[in-house]
């Protein structure tokens, strides 16, 4: 198990980047928005790497704000030997599935990130059976656990794809993972 300082170093560089960004948005008359990930376009093709650092308002960005750094610093604390793989693979796998499949609208946001960091750390727990894993399992789904609403289309302003996509891709890291039963995270 890693120390919390170093755990939060990715998330909380992560988080800075996002905070960064905002205020530049704000700062000058250009609408960072048009950065966000448009599918199947060309210009799209930036959001998968821009669109987890933008975010339309305060609101949205607070929202990102708390679930980066708490699950992000739970799976490198926890997990740090697959830690940098799964989050780059919910950071570029899930922008990648939502250029490719969401519909045609700017998504903007970390939320698919931390979709597919909570679907990881909940479903990782369940394939490994240690009672390590299934303890964190466990606490997400408390904290956590009204995020599988969050995949339905219920609000036409939030991407309920990059919520469904970005779950699908933790899923899977959890069940490559799980599957390896790691002895060492």
């Amino acid at each position: 198990m890693q120390s919390i300082s170093s755990s939060m170093l990715v998330p909380s560089r992560l988080v800075f980047l996002m905070w960064g960004v905002f205020f530049l948005d704000q700062l000058y008359p250009i609408d960072l928005a048009m950065f966000g990930i448009l599918p199947r376009t060309i210009r799209g093709l930036i959001g998968i790497v821009t669109a987890p650092m933008l975010h339309g308002s305060v609101a949205h960005l607070v929202s990102n704000t708390m679930p980066v750094l708490i699950l992000g610093t739970v799976l490198f604390m926890f997990y740090r030997r697959v830690a940098n793989r799964v989050f780059l693979q919910c950071y570029f796998f899930t922008g990648i599935l939502v250029w490719l499949f969401a519909r045609t609208s700017i998504h903007i946001g970390a939320s698919g990130l931390i979709y597919g960091i909570a679907f990881f750390l909940i479903f990782f727990g369940l394939f490994q059976r240690d009672f390590k894993s299934l303890l964190i399992s466990i606490i997400i789904l408390i904290f956590y656990g009204s995020i599988f609403y969050g995949v339905l289309p219920t609000q036409s302003y939030v991407s309920w794809e990059s919520h469904l996509l970005g779950g699908l891709v933790g899923f899977l890291n959890a069940v490559n993972s799980g599957t390896r039963r790691l002895e060492k995270y």
